[in-house]
């Protein structure tokens, strides 16, 4: 008789913080604030603690994880299920960090994810071609914050007042309230009120997207 040997699943980097990920959408929190109420620092779970300064996968410690189950209110055979690649259900959306975004590469010219540097995040959508941007630092006060989580849908249609996310030609992504937009021209509105707003020609924006929400 042939003994044959099964394979053996080897568990991957991006498959445990997708998990973890997972964890935080099923309490209704960002990564941020699963590493928060698990009594850890915010910063713990960001997608930038991730990978070192020098490009090494950095993972998250056995300790960690266990704080974050607890605060989810969670037991490891969940975790175990949600890092399969097929837990969930079926709304990982790709997900980059805010100080990426701008990178060469990062976005096709519809403005949708492209090249390297993307991980991914359970967010709830139907929209195939939604994305996810993470907040860094504090430039988007009041409106966002550290650690926030953006769902972004280029596809979707946008009005006056919708807050957006542009992308010039020349590689900076700017994200604001929309004022007005016409065949020549786009208007944004800071969301600091003592900040002045910008208008910027159409011939320079590579794309605009709507954003539908955020998670904090």
């Amino acid at each position: 008789m042939v003994r044959q040997a099964k394979a053996q699943r080897i568990l991957t980097h991006d498959q445990i913080w997708v998990a973890l990920d997972r964890l935080a959408a099923r309490a209704g929190l960002s990564p941020s604030g699963l590493a928060k109420r698990a009594g850890l620092d915010p910063t713990t779970f960001n997608r930038s603690k991730r990978v070192t300064s020098d490009g090494r996968e950095r993972w998250p410690s056995t300790e960690s994880i266990a704080k974050a189950l607890a605060a989810a209110d969670s037991s490891i055979e969940s975790f175990a299920r949600l890092i399969d690649d097929e837990a969930g259900d079926g709304r990982s959306v790709p997900l980059l960090g805010f100080a990426l975004a701008g990178a060469s590469g990062a976005f096709d010219e519809a403005g949708l994810p492209s090249g390297k540097g993307w991980t991914e995040t359970a967010l709830p959508t139907e929209d195939s071609h939604t994305f996810a941007l993470e907040i860094s630092g504090d430039a988007l006060l009041p409106a966002y914050r550290d650690g926030d989580l953006i769902l972004v849908s280029p596809g979707a249609p946008i009005r006056k007042g919708d807050r957006v996310v542009v992308k010039t030609k020349g590689g900076e992504v700017v994200v604001a309230t929309l004022g007005r937009r016409t065949a020549k021209a786009l208007e944004l509105q800071s969301f600091d009120a003592s900040q002045a707003g910008r208008t910027m020609a159409a011939s320079d924006v590579a794309w605009i997207a709507r954003i539908m929400w955020a998670r904090q």
